[in-house]
């Protein structure tokens, strides 16, 4: 029997989007689509039971592309979908981001969220639809969760902010503002723009929170509607008892601990010595104790850290609310790279190198996007070193995924068009240290690399991240958060932008949200770390270099017709790769008909421009040639004038004298000069040698081709001329001379 489906309709910026249950999935805790126009996301939210052993919440958050939503077939060898593209691992943290704060801690049932794209129309997108249905399938399921969850896309076209725009609209925004949150408070913040202004910022993050409440609204009818009765699991709530107990005995040693100079792993190591002498004072004799204790002190010593912050203004290593960490900064460190920097604030410590290449090394996307490559590329990678640890190695975590992303998004709009610099640009930010805020560490190494590197960057970008203590309504904003802070503290907000504004923007959070004026307060206070940084930056390089690095490969561009790149790639991409082994180049050619020639000699560039120019140039009538005899026939010889392009020379007009036959006077292979006196409407090209020998202009090399004999041999008067081609004999070589025709091997005008 067909399942009863039910539906749930709100409208949001303009459009209509449709939640429907019942149909899917019966047996997960919960299953939803959702639908926008004609693209589709479902999701499916189950718990399963605890985990013997298990000291944390086990939640996944996994979303999942299906290219079929698009009407595509994977190109892999396999034809189905393999490791998920970088784009589809940043939905999946898109969606985590704001679930995760509204489920209590303290339980250790493991819950999975799985999402997949059904229908995509390439209009509407699907990442925020993605979080929607996440948190729906959460709030009709049987799983404890304190949702729901609102989310939209926020743009700007000429001023005006549009709520959840298409693709091409946000190609055309100046904003591509992610929210999600709650009826009272914004829990998740991405962001990527154009220089706008924190004011701007402000108000597109009020806009998006208005327009997620008919989304919250509809969840809590569904829930009450078709939901669900939740589970009852088990707690495991934290002894306040013990914490108490610990905090009592112990608050002095970590108040002192705290007040002592230290590096990072000075801290760690003395709260580890203190984290044992607690646990030997309280649990020496019962082993069962041990894990609470160790628990109670690493809650009282959060107690005492987030307690000195928020009522003292005294942060773990000293500094004042707003103090960024010492900087230093230095490029040009690699010799070989063609770009690098280093970017040291604190004990984070950033290595950033850029690498320039030609068109054709930009990344291809094989996803259910319209985009479909990008040529500014940014990776970042987190090795266990930069935290003093040993850990298994293995492909690039979500977390340096996502952190690269981020990266990327701050520095695009500042990346040059490929119009005035058209290379594909990678950048790679290898951390070498990290106490915090690496990820913006590497914005600021990214900045020093590409102005080395000398490419023409619109201006300098920074980042800083900033970090949140809040108690009720008491609460102190932090610049330049490190490691600790972000542990313990409330928030992780990361700015990135240059001297006139916002390029990016990320917030994640612990709690339940926060409010507008607090988003408002901490992008001013990262302003103003912002430009601290900045002028560190700009002592150790105030502008991008105006001259590439040596290893750099130089480009060359040349526009063509677009009618002529089949002559230049030629029959199965002979011409092509003939030219570029012969001159010793990569060339890229655009469907435009824009060749790209990149080498690192200019001579080799400057070959290929001529052979590519050459190989397009096209026959004019009036123009004189010299070209290689092709093929010879009774009535005349075929002279290749330009690459693929011959014309026919009459025997009548191969010489000043009568000919009795064409090999009297031209052998295959020969090279002679001749004239162009007629293109008829098939593209057939007539030739004269004669013209050229006698210094005719067009109009009588015209008039002496209309009156030459029909017999293609002409007089006979006995004589056999045996002079050759025009390499071959000194009369016929002088001839030229004095007509101006001799050993010009290119076009030029009669």
């Amino acid at each position: 029997m067909k399942p009863e489906v039910k539906r749930f309709t709100v409208e949001v910026g303009g459009k209509q989007v449709t939640f429907e249950t019942g149909k899917l999935a019966g047996q997960a805790g919960g299953a939803v689509t959702i639908q926008i126009g004609e693209a589709v996301v479902f999701s499916a939210a189950t718990m399963g039971n605890v985990r013997e052993g298990q000291d944390f919440f086990p939640l996944t958050v996994e979303y999942e592309e299906r290219l079929y939503a698009g009407g595509r077939i994977p190109g892999s060898f396999f034809r189905r979908e393999g490791r998920p593209s970088g784009d589809v691992v940043l939905t999946g943290r898109l969606v985590d981001r704001p679930l995760r704060p509204l489920f209590a801690q303290d339980i250790r049932n493991e819950v999975q969220v799985i999402l997949y794209s059904l229908s995509a129309d390439f209009e509407n997108q699907l990442d925020v639809m993605a979080i929607n249905a996440a948190s729906a399938s959460l709030m009709i399921s049987d799983i404890p969760w304190e949702g729901p969850v609102g989310a939209v896309r926020v743009g700007r076209i000429n001023g005006e902010f549009i709520i959840n725009p298409t693709f091409q609209q946000t190609e055309d925004s100046d904003l591509d503002l992610r929210i999600a949150g709650t009826a009272d408070a914004i829990l998740m913040v991405e962001a990527g723009a154009n220089e706008v202004s924190e004011e701007v910022m402000v108000e597109a993050l009020a806009l998006g929170h208005q327009a997620i409440q008919p989304l919250v609204e509809v969840q809590l009818r569904m829930a009450q509607e078709v939901g669900k009765p939740k589970r009852e699991v088990q707690r495991f709530l934290i002894d306040q008892d013990a914490v108490n107990a610990v905090y009592e005995k112990y608050s002095l040693s970590l108040e002192n601990l705290l007040d002592s100079p230290h590096t990072k792993a000075e801290h760690t190591e003395r709260l580890n010595e203190l984290k044992n002498d607690v646990i030997e004072f309280f649990a020496s004799e019962n082993e069962e104790e041990k894990p609470k204790y160790a628990e109670a002190y690493e809650e009282a010593y959060k107690r005492i850290v987030r307690s000195r912050i928020l009522n003292q203004h005294k942060r773990p290593d000293g500094r004042e609310l707003t103090e960024i960490r010492p900087i230093w900064t230095e490029v040009d460190v690699l010799p070989r790279v063609h770009g690098s920097g280093i970017f040291t604030r604190g004990e984070t410590q950033v290595l950033t190198s850029v690498t320039l290449g030609t068109p054709r090394d930009a990344q291809e996307m094989d996803n259910l996007s319209p985009i479909d490559n990008k040529r500014y590329i940014h990776h970042y990678n987190f090795p266990p070193f930069c935290t003093g640890e040993t850990k298994r190695l293995g492909g690039q975590s979500r977390r340096e995924i996502g952190h690269g992303a981020l990266a990327e998004r701050a520095l695009v709009p500042m990346i040059p068009d490929e119009s005035t610099f058209p290379y594909t640009i990678r950048v790679v930010s290898e951390v070498m240290s990290s106490n915090g805020s690496s990820s913006m560490a590497s914005v600021c190494g990214s900045t020093l690399a590409l102005m080395d590197a000398g490419v023409p960057i619109k201006a300098p970008v920074t980042g800083i991240a900033m970090g949140l203590i809040k108690e009720g309504d008491n609460y102190v904003i932090l610049s330049d958060i490190q490691g600790a802070e972000d542990h313990l503290g409330d928030m992780d907000f990361k700015v990135a932008g240059t001297e006139k504004g916002i390029t990016a923007l990320q917030m994640d959070i612990k709690i339940r949200g926060i409010t507008t004026e607090i988003m408002r307060n901490a992008l001013a206070q990262a302003n103003s770390g912002r430009k601290l940084i900045l002028s560190k930056i700009l002592e150790a390089i105030p502008v991008p270099r105006k001259d590439l690095k040596t290893y750099v490969p130089r480009l060359t561009t040349v526009q063509v017709p677009i009618e002529k790149i089949g002559a230049i790639i030629g029959p199965g991409g002979k011409n092509i790769r003939s030219l570029q082994e012969t001159t010793n180049t990569k060339i890229d050619i655009d469907d435009n008909g824009l060749v790209y020639i990149a080498s690192s000699n200019e001579g080799d560039s400057e070959a290929a421009r001529e052979q590519i120019m050459s190989l397009i140039e096209t026959a004019v009538v009036g123009n004189i040639y010299t070209g290689k005899v092709v093929r010879i026939a009774d009535y005349g010889a075929f002279v290749e004038i330009l690459p693929n392009i011959d014309g026919m020379v009459h025997i009548s007009q191969l010489d000043s004298e009568r000919v009795n036959k064409v090999e009297d006077i031209v052998s295959l292979g020969d090279e002679i000069t001749v004239m162009v006196t007629g293109i008829d409407g098939n593209g057939k090209i007539r030739l004269s040698r004669q013209a050229v020998l006698e210094g005719w202009t067009l109009e009588e090399a015209v008039a002496a081709d209309s009156k030459k004999p029909s017999s293609s041999s002409g007089r006979n008067d006995g004589k056999r001329n045996n002079r050759g081609g025009d390499r071959n004999g000194k009369e016929r070589q002088d001839r030229r001379r004095n007509s101006g025709s001799f050993g010009d091997k290119r076009s030029r005008q009669n």
